[in-house]
């Protein structure tokens, strides 16, 4: 204590308090702070995961660094990936559009090949080769809490703008050049949110400036209710018209009466005796 009292007022003393502090400071930030360098550690492990999927799955098509690969007709054969998002990735791989089993004019949908963890971590990776649309957060998702009159306003923009291509109930429709647009009956609101987000194939672009989070949320709130009603008059026949079922009913049930009737004229008791007679 002397020692330390005799040298209190030594021109380096403050110094050395000054050094003594800012290392306390920083031993106490990396004792109270492990968690953020754990989140780092797993994201970029999840990256890693990712890229290495991406590269057995995908890099065929889509080059090793996601730049895309190109045809010698300067056509693309897989286009580049930089830049399109982890929404992309999670949409083109849940719904099982990708990886496709064969180059052809649209991907359909089919059951997917990775399961949730692998798809994360594939879009994860997709997404740290450029900036591009995030995954939806869960409150754009919940349908729950969505109002009447925001239900009527999803609706006006589904006829307005989706309709031409996905009928006025979500059951698809043929496209030129062999295109089509797909049914929206069982497609998960995730899904739907990031094709409207991403504009997949011929799709055009919703982005959040054309077409908020809230109001995407009500357009889906409006698919899951046409989708949930019962179709009233029989089949439905794909939401083509109130009178489709009695159009139908009146063809093919006048139709089956004439051919009946027709028939029975020709396979008849007297066609049977007149026959007989002639024979005779």
């Amino acid at each position: 204590m002397r020692f330390l009292s005799s040298r209190r007022r030594h021109p380096l003393a403050g110094l050395v308090v000054l050094l003594f502090a800012l290392t306390a400071v920083g031993g106490l930030y990396t004792a109270l702070a492990p968690e953020q360098a754990t989140a780092d550690n797993a994201q970029t492990d999840m990256v890693e995961g990712g890229r290495q999927l991406f590269i057995v799955g995908c890099a065929s098509c889509h080059g090793l660094a996601g730049q895309g690969v190109s045809t010698r007709q300067g056509a693309n054969y897989g286009p580049s990936l930089v830049g399109v998002g982890a929404a992309a990735v999670d949409f083109q791989v849940g719904t099982g559009r990708m990886p496709m089993a064969k180059v052809d004019t649209q991907a359909p949908r089919k059951p997917p090949v990775y399961n949730e963890e692998e798809t994360e971590a594939l879009a994860a990776y997709v997404a740290s080769l450029g900036p591009g649309p995030a995954i939806p957060d869960d409150e754009y998702l919940d349908i729950s809490d969505v109002t009447d009159e925001e239900l009527a306003e999803g609706g006006a923009f589904f006829r307005t703008n989706c309709t031409a291509c996905h009928n006025s109930v979500g059951a698809g429709g043929a496209l030129p050049d062999g295109r089509y647009a797909p049914p929206l009956t069982d497609v998960e609101a995730v899904h739907i949110y990031e094709a409207m987000l991403t504009g997949p194939q011929q799709m055009p672009v919703f982005s959040d400036e054309v077409l908020t989070p809230e109001d995407k949320r009500n357009v889906i709130a409006y698919i899951k209710k046409i989708e949930s009603q019962p179709t009233y008059g029989g089949f439905g026949m794909g939401g083509i018209g109130p009178v489709a079922d009695g159009v139908i009913a009146w063809v093919v049930g006048l139709g089956a009466m004439v051919i009946a009737a027709v028939w029975i004229a020709a396979h008849g008791v007297r066609v049977a005796k007149k026959d007989e007679g002639v024979q005779r």
